[in-house]
């Protein structure tokens, strides 16, 4: 069973998907916050495996709640989806360096917000393509020079081919059709570069791939 916590100062919104998820068989919500700071304290004590995270809420806003969820190494199996009214959110960017699985428009379509649910606990980042892209050019846009050390030593040539083009946007899919192999190998070498890389998804991929300076301004063409 996934056991949801929904986090949503807007007691409409959490009921619309309370009632959505509670009518799955696997998903099941365990808890409701009204602001970051109660969400932080129920993800403390209920332990869900997917927060449903509103980026504008009173007392502490779900982008510094996301940020002590994913810093707490206890938490570490909690995995955070930010809710946006706005695909292109501001606060997008800064979402998925705080450790965000990813993000939703609060106005998804119920079948898609199932799917993302049990995407992020299989370790799926919910980034479409496109928005992948624009996330992707924002970092180009504010990067920095990349770190002199950095654990990449640990990846063979072919985790680190992967990891560069997990870092531009490409799916398992197109990876798999680049190095010419199949989606399911694509997939265990993006598995693999995670767990050497201890991050938490396929987001945070992005993130080192270019904090490393293995992905660099300019590669989007």
């Amino acid at each position: 069973m996934i056991r949801v916590l929904l986090a949503d100062d807007q007691s409409l919104v959490r009921a619309g998907f309370k009632a959505l998820l509670d009518a799955q068989k696997d998903i099941e919500v365990a808890g409701e916050a009204a602001d970051g700071e109660e969400a932080l304290r129920k993800v403390r004590d209920l332990r869900p495996d997917v927060v449903l995270m509103d980026i504008r809420m009173p007392v502490l806003d779900g982008l510094e709640a996301t940020r002590r969820i994913t810093e707490d190494a206890g938490l570490q199996d909690v995995k955070v989806v930010m809710l946006t009214t706005f695909e292109l959110d501001e606060y997008v960017f800064e979402a998925i360096r705080s450790g965000a699985s990813g993000f939703l428009v609060k106005d998804t379509e119920p079948d898609e917000l199932l799917r993302a649910v049990r995407a992020v606990v299989e370790g799926d980042a919910l980034l479409s393509p496109g928005v992948t892209r624009r996330l992707i050019a924002e970092f180009a846009a504010r990067s920095k020079e990349p770190a002199a050390a950095h654990p990449l030593a640990e990846l063979t040539e072919r985790e680190r081919e992967v990891m560069a083009l997990v870092g531009i946007g490409l799916s398992n899919d197109e990876i798999a059709r680049r190095l010419v192999v199949s989606p399911l190998t694509a997939k265990t070498h993006v598995s693999r570069t995670m767990v050497k890389l201890g991050a938490r998804d396929r987001a945070q991929l992005v993130v080192l791939a270019y904090e490393s300076g293995l992905v660099r301004p300019g590669w989007l063409g």
